[in-house]
């Protein structure tokens, strides 16, 4: 080694499996892990996922691809895992709802089963959609939920349950290290155009003069959360002590309405656009933000991104697309 850095690198130098790893989240922790010296197995089936969020690292000596569905067993030897997989927007988890339960629940039973022969920490991507649509707000983890078990959201709401469920059994029957993420709409490049998402379908629709559509009267809130402020809450999660489990909050708690993000994206890209309204979704929650006390005391997390700087690395990102004929 040319210097002690180097040998620091060496040492700590981890082979890494990211399940989900070409989709927006996952192609994003990809790009840190690489950077930060690891070997990194990106495994994705590419039902959700594109080979041009990752094809930058295609031929990096320390990435590797792997075509695989995590609802199959996996044999593979890594330090450890990063479980991303599962279609994660409304339009790609209710295409194929069967599947998505499938690839939440048993995807996990394979990971943690992977994670158990290996002996390693193992990192969980739940949702703020296990609050269902919440009676409690601002949102804290010790917070059960108010869920639909049988409607058209509840094959990834409670497939994330499940899985959340899976991974505490996990840990208190096997003594598994698990960390476990309860993930905030998150924005940013990379996002697929027409994953049904507010950020993609308004900045989208902005940018092509198109009317900006809104399902209900636009008063219902989301938080959003920039992507590289949730790869570092990733990161920092993963690496904290084994005593913190989670789960944890990870999102941006500066809340805003549908309408305002709207008139956000109109405003940022100048466009002509219009609102137009539509009926709400079956259990579409009224109101979402995050607490994220427990992230600032365990992981010393929060976001730093704010809202306007991060939809315009977004609307650049969604410009280049249109421009370059990518149909959105």
């Amino acid at each position: 080694m040319s210097s002690r850095a180097d040998q620091a690198l060496a040492a700590n130098r981890r082979t890494v499996l990211v399940t989900g790893g070409a989709g927006f989240l996952g192609s994003h922790l990809c790009d840190r892990l690489i950077a930060e010296g690891h070997d990194v197995i990106c495994l994705d089936n590419f039902f959700t996922g594109r080979k041009q969020n990752i094809e930058h690292l295609i031929g990096h000596p320390r990435f590797e691809l792997v075509r695989h569905d995590v609802t199959f067993p996996l044999y593979i030897e890594v330090d450890e895992i990063y479980n991303l997989a599962c279609p994660a927007s409304p339009v790609h988890y209710q295409h194929d709802p069967v599947q998505t339960t499938k690839t939440s629940v048993h995807g996990a039973i394979n990971m943690l089963g992977l994670a158990k022969r290996l002996k390693c920490r193992i990192f969980q991507a739940s949702t703020s959609e296990v609050y269902g649509d919440p009676f409690v707000h601002p949102q804290t983890e010790d917070y059960w939920g108010n869920v639909n078990p049988i409607g058209p959201r509840s094959c990834y709401d409670e497939g994330k349950r499940c899985a959340e469920t899976l991974f505490f059994d996990y840990h208190r029957q096997h003594g598994l290290e698990i960390k476990v993420a309860r993930i905030f709409n998150t924005y940013g490049p990379r996002m697929h155009p027409n994953d049904g998402r507010v950020v993609s379908n308004f900045v989208v629709q902005a940018l092509k003069g198109e009317p900006i559509t809104i399902y209900g009267d636009g008063s219902q809130t989301r938080s959003f959360c920039y992507v590289d402020d949730l790869i570092e809450g990733f990161v920092r999660l993963m690496r904290s002590p084994g005593s913190v489990t989670g789960p944890v909050n990870l999102g941006n708690p500066g809340e805003f309405t549908i309408r305002e993000l709207a008139e956000l994206a109109i405003e940022m890209t100048g466009s002509a656009s219009t609102l137009t309204f539509m009926p709400l979704p079956q259990d579409d929650p009224r109101q979402r933000q995050p607490d994220i006390t427990r992230a600032r005391d365990q992981i010393g997390w929060e976001p730093k991104v704010a809202l306007r700087d991060g939809l315009r690395h977004t609307i650049g990102y969604f410009d280049r697309l249109l421009s370059a004929g990518v149909p959105a």
